[in-house]
């Protein structure tokens, strides 16, 4: 039996082939309304930059659309690049859309730059800045919500607004950040699974419990590539494996159509890098995503899931959201 945990969405606004960003921004709000209704607990977006098929560069902007065009979903950002910004700016945004949907929004924080260094300068970072900023920026964005914030200036509209944060990671740094700030932790084991289960359990065993969390909470991020029949989700997974090798190969690209066999079209070192990377992925019909995502909760003991569906098809994303709510949907109905 599926231990009942909530599962969330994941969406990069992915832009297809054919496709441009308008398009995927109505896509967005049509599965952000379609998640909403499944009962998925949150809907995140997540910050990328100068990259051709991911749409949701301007996060924040996007988060009020999904907000505006939904009523009872949480809404936020998986995540905010904050090296990218000023922390006050970041509060005076997210303070914002705290204000415009009270006790909806989340706010995911990562120190990635979310793009290639070139963008990274035209973001105007300063490239040369070192590890420890990333944290001195949270602890600073965190002031900034505080009701007796320290910090002389002022975040208006921010200050004393619960806006939950998150640190997200894929590496230990984030792990060890989030125990010792005693915040809520996204790992991004959908892409980068490597050291999920070490850093699983560097946060639990040195989290220090916080005014925001008691105890450790851990969301993890999981492909699923759900179809009526498991020969058409491995078909509808080739967009997002031949995505994956494009970027990785430094050709990023629009999220291409599936391609049938593509798996046997690669050579050993593109599929070894498939495999590693979709490491945290369920691929078939509802029985066997079902046996995945049970398996993949009882070796982690997920408190969350962060579910990414990067299907080229509108209407079989949506197909496979759908199938994926049916699952924790009879979690729920269990005694």
């Amino acid at each position: 039996m599926l231990h009942m945990i909530p599962f969330s969405v994941l969406d990069l606004s992915p832009i297809v082939q054919g496709g441009d960003a308008a398009q995927s921004f109505r896509n967005t709000l049509d599965l952000a309304q379609h998640a909403e209704r499944w009962g998925y607990q949150r809907y995140w977006l997540a910050e990328h930059h100068g990259m051709p098929g991911i749409a949701s560069a301007a996060t924040s902007v996007l988060i009020g659309h999904v907000a505006g065009g939904t009523s009872t979903i949480r809404v936020g950002a998986g995540g905010i690049m904050l090296p990218n910004h000023s922390p006050l700016v970041i509060a005076e945004q997210f303070g914002t859309l705290e204000s415009l949907y009270p006790g909806r929004i989340d706010l995911g924080l990562g120190r990635a730059p979310g793009s290639d260094q070139t963008t990274a300068r035209a973001l105007r970072r300063n490239l040369a800045s070192d590890a420890d900023e990333f944290p001195r920026d949270v602890v600073e964005l965190m002031d900034y919500f505080s009701k007796e914030s320290i910090n002389p200036v002022h975040a208006v509209p921010g200050q004393g607004l619960n806006v939950p944060i998150w640190i997200l990671g894929s590496s230990l740094f984030g792990a060890q950040l989030a125990a010792v700030l005693g915040l809520p932790y996204a790992f991004a084991s959908h892409f980068a699974p490597q050291q999920m289960m070490q850093a699983i359990d560097l946060y639990r065993t040195s989290f220090s419990p916080s005014t925001h969390l008691a105890k450790p909470y851990v969301m993890l991020g999981f492909n699923v590539f759900a179809a009526d029949s498991d020969e058409e989700a491995a078909f509808r997974a080739t967009s997002m494996q031949q995505a994956f090798v494009n970027l990785r190969s430094g050709r990023p690209a629009r999220l291409p159509p599936p391609l049938a066999g593509y798996a046997n079209r690669v050579g050993p070192a593109e599929r070894a890098l498939l495999e590693s990377v979709l490491s945290c992925s369920a691929i078939g019909a509802p029985g066997t995503v079902r046996a995945s995502l049970k398996a993949f909760i009882e070796r982690t003991g997920a408190d969350e899931l962060m579910i990414t569906s990067q299907i080229y098809e509108h209407s079989a994303r949506l197909r496979s959201y759908e199938i994926t709510s049916g699952i924790f949907a009879e979690k729920k109905e269990r005694p």
